[in-house]
C-alpha cells in the first residue's frame, strides 16, 4: 500500500502539499528517467559536441536549494564527464559576473530552477551570454511556462530539460523539484544511468512508509534549539547545506540551522554546540572519507547528551546500532546517489519539526516576508570592463 500524506502529517495542518510532495519523490525519479531515455538522442546530439572539447567548463547554478543541487552533483559530473565543473550559484553569477566566469572559455551552463522565474535565474544565462564568446544553455526546470523555459525554448545554443509536472512543488519549499533535478542532470551528463534509479528509490520508500521507524521524533522530542547538518564529501558537503536550508524554511526560522564538513566543524562553527542541539552527520560511503565522518561522530556523541547525535549511512561498518539512520541497498552507491533518499531525512525532520512550531509548512511565512518565487530582486545593468573598452 501507498503512504499518502494523511499517513505522515494530520488533516487540516497546513502541510498536504508538502508531505505529498516528500512522498511523490521516489515515482518522480522512475518518471524523470523515462523522460531522459525518451530524450537521449536530443540530449546527445546536443551535448556531444560540447563534451568533446577539451577546453569545455561546466558551471552549474541555481539559487537557494537549486544551487545545492549544483554542489551534490559537481564531482560526479566532473568525472563523468573529464571536464572542469564548477557550481557557481546564480546570485554570485548576477552579483559578479566576470568573476564567474573568468576565462572566456566554452562553456555549458546547467541551470537548475523550479519556477525559472526568479529573477536571476533568467539574469544568470543572459550575462553568460554577454560576458562568454561561446556558451551554450541546459536547463532543467520543472516549469514548461516559466520564463527561463520560454527563452530558451526556441534557442539553437539551448537545451530545455522538463521535468514532471508533479515536480513544479506547490509547497513553499523544495523538494521533489529538488531531487528530481538533480538527478536529471546526473543522467543527462551520464553520470548514472537509468537502471541505476531503483535502489534509491527503495530506499526512499523504506524511509516514507516508516522504515525509521519512531526516530525522526524521538529526536525531536528532545526539543532541540539548534540543528547541525555535516557531511564530508563534495556531494554529502552540499546535501548538508540543503538540509540545513530547509529546516530553516519549514520551520520559519524558528530553529537555528547550520551546516559544514566533518573536518570543517572544528574549525569554529562548532562554536554552536550546547545541550539543546541536535547534529545529523551524512556518513559517506568512500572508505577513506568515512572515516572522518566515524571520528566527528564519535567526538560528538562524547560531549553531547545520548541520542542528540544521529548517523545517516548505508551501511553499519563503523558504527553502533543505536542512534544510526540506514538507508538499506546502498552501501556501494556513490555518495551522489546516496543523497537522493538521504534528503528524505532532513525534508521529514524539517515537516516534522514546523509542526512541532505551531508552522504550517506548505506556507511558512503568510505574511510574506520569504517568498516561494524570491521577489525584490532589481538586476542592474553590467558594465563593460576597463579592458573591454580599452
Amino acid at each position: 500500500m501507498k503512504t499518502t500524506a494523511q499517513d505522515l502529517v494530520p488533516q487540516d495542518c497546513g502541510a498536504d502539499h508538502t508531505a505529498a510532495e516528500i512522498i511523490q519523490q521516489p515515482d518522480v525519479w522512475r518518471e524523470v528517467g523515462a523522460i531522459v531515455a525518451g530524450e537521449r538522442a536530443s540530449l546527445d546530439a546536443f551535448l556531444s559536441p560540447l563534451l568533446a572539447d577539451e577546453d569545455l567548463r561546466i558551471v552549474l547554478t541555481g539559487a537557494g536549494t537549486s544551487a545545492f543541487a549544483g554542489e551534490v552533483v559537481r564531482a560526479a559530473v566532473a568525472r563523468a564527464t573529464g571536464r572542469r565543473t564548477d557550481a557557481v550559484s546564480t546570485t554570485d553569477v548576477v552579483a559578479d559576473p566576470y568573476a564567474s566566469f573568468p576565462d572566456d572559455v566554452p562553456t555549458l551552463l546547467v541551470s537548475f530552477a523550479r519556477s525559472g522565474d526568479s529573477p536571476e535565474s533568467v539574469a544568470a544565462t543572459r550575462l553568460a551570454d554577454q560576458v562568454l564568446a561561446h556558451v551554450h544553455h541546459l536547463v532543467i526546470t520543472c516549469n514548461s511556462a516559466g520564463q527561463l523555459a520560454r527563452l530558451h525554448g526556441e534557442s539553437s545554443s539551448s537545451h530545455v530539460l522538463l521535468m514532471p509536472a508533479a515536480s513544479n512543488d506547490r509547497g513553499f519549499a523544495m523538494t521533489s523539484s529538488f531531487t528530481s533535478m538533480l538527478l536529471a542532470s546526473l543522467l543527462a551528463l551520464g553520470a548514472l544511468t537509468t537502471d541505476a534509479i531503483e535502489a534509491p528509490a527503495a530506499a526512499a520508500e523504506h524511509i516514507t512508509a516508516g522504515g525509521l521507524g519512531g526516530q525522526i521524533e524521538e529526536l525531536l522530542a528532545r526539543e532541540p534549539e539548534r540543528l547541525v547538518y555535516l557531511g564530508s564529501s563534495s556531494a554529502l558537503k552540499g546535501l548538508a547545506q540543503e538540509s540545513a536550508l530547509k529546516l530553516l524554511e519549514l520551520t520559519g526560522g524558528a530553529l537555528v540551522a547550520s551546516s559544514e564538513s566533518s573536518l570543517g566543524f572544528r574549525h569554529g562553527p562548532k562554536s554552536v554546540l550546547n545541550d539543546r542541539t541536535a547534529v545529523v552527520v551524512y556518513v559517506s560511503n568512500d572508505p577513506y572519507t568515512r572515516r572522518y565522518d566515524l571520528d566527528i561522530l564519535a567526538e560528538l556523541r562524547a560531549g553531547l547528551p545520548q541520542g542528540s547525535v544521529v548517523a545517516v549511512s548505508a551501511s553499519r561498518d563503523g558504527l553502533p546500532g543505536d542512534d544510526t539512520w540506514l538507508l538499506p541497498g546502498l552501501a556501494d552507491v556513490d555518495d551522489t546517489v546516496l543523497a537522493l533518499p538521504a534528503v528524505l531525512c532532513a525534508q521529514l525532520i524539517a515537516l516534522r519539526a514546523s509542526l512541532h512550531q505551531g508552522i504550517r509548512p506548505d506556507n511558512p511565512f503568510p505574511s510574506g516576508e520569504v517568498n516561494r518565487v524570491v521577489q525584490g530582486v532589481t538586476v542592474h545593468p553590467l558594465p563593460q570592463r576597463r579592458e573591454d573598452v580599452a
